[in-house]
């Protein structure tokens, strides 16, 4: 299961977050999103455990924590919807 994490600290790195869930279970993949032109962090990612039950209990033991000073936002992570073209009209 994908798991989006939000207000995540500006300094965490993948091992941090890897760590931070591994204590719930295998995580499979970590990815933090940062802005593309200045390489920093945008405050949230996704991390993607082995199997939906290892990604419950992280959702439930996570989500509303502490983590390096901010309470993070942690759910299932939904697929990406088409945004359209942003009002363009063409």
């Amino acid at each position: 299961m994908n798991i989006y994490v939000g207000n995540l600290p500006y300094n965490i790195t993948d091992a941090d977050l890897r760590e931070t869930f591994a204590r719930f279970g295998d995580v499979s993949q970590v990815n933090l999103i940062t802005d593309k032109f200045t390489g920093e962090s945008k405050g949230f990612g996704f991390v993607e455990m082995a199997n939906n039950s290892f990604a419950d209990a992280a959702i439930k033991g996570l989500n509303g924590t502490d983590l390096k000073g901010r309470t993070i936002k942690v759910n299932e992570a939904k697929p990406k919807t088409d945004r359209g073209s942003g009002g363009r009209r063409y």
